[in-house]
């Protein structure tokens, strides 16, 4: 579904991404783990084509996608939900979604549709706050805008660059929660995420990411298992 091949991206003369490799299967969740300054940000700006690579290859559902810009890529396929969350604070919860549509209407095409109705059954919170407007949100109703945002553009690919990030526990099971129904309706998901436990229970493949390498790939029983992993490159 999704192919990421030795993909090299850099910030000026700085080489974040040093020939990443990695895939995403359909309907599936995979986690993209590591400590902050590996290169995920990176990752998730590469693939929706905001941070273009230098070499390497993104293959899209048999589509190369590597060097088209964001607007393409999104209509190709991929939605990113982008770390802190980037909702329009001034727009009610319908406005949001409506630009979000708009954009998909002139790019997407025909593609099956995830619209208001459908968010609004996973969502039901925003259903109830649909004329309220994102400043007026809580930190979790603002995560599930911004991801519900991503939906209406009918991704294949949802790229999530820390969902979870200062949400309550309760809020944070709730965003996984809604992950996998996401999932089981379809969506890929390519989930960068710093809570271990979250990414373990709900991903069916486990990226480690250090010094923009990844360093380690396999089923989340596997990192359970890699404990002389997990100590190197993911505990504080």
């Amino acid at each position: 579904m999704l192919n990421v091949i030795d993909l090299h991206t850099y910030y000026g003369d700085s080489h974040v991404l040093q020939g990443v490799t990695m895939h995403v299967d359909p309907g599936t969740v995979t986690a993209v783990l590591g400590r902050n300054g590996v290169g995920k940000t990176t990752l998730c700006r590469s693939l929706a084509g905001l941070t273009p690579a230098r070499a390497g290859r993104i293959v899209l559902n048999g589509i190369e996608i590597t060097r088209l810009s964001p607007h393409r890529i999104c209509g190709i396929g991929i939605s990113m939900v982008p770390q802190g969350r980037r909702i329009f604070p001034s727009l009610t919860v319908d406005e949001n979604l409506a630009i979000a549509a708009r954009a998909r209407a002139s790019v997407a095409g025909a593609r099956e549709s995830w619209d208001v109705q459908k968010v609004s059954a996973v969502f039901p919170r925003l259903a109830e706050r649909r004329r309220h407007r994102g400043n007026e949100l809580s930190g979790g109703e603002q995560q599930m805008l911004a991801i519900a945002r991503a939906l209406v553009a009918n991704p294949v690919l949802l790229v999530m660059d820390e969902p979870t990030e200062g949400l309550a526990p309760m809020l944070v099971k709730q965003v996984a929660e809604m992950l996998v129904r996401i999932a089981e309706r379809g969506v890929s998901i390519l989930l960068v995420e710093q809570k271990l436990t979250i990414a373990l229970t709900i991903s069916r493949r486990v990226y480690v990411m250090g010094h923009g390498r990844v360093v380690f790939e396999g089923a989340p029983e596997d990192l359970r298992r890699a404990e002389s992993v997990r100590k190197e490159w993911l505990e504080v």
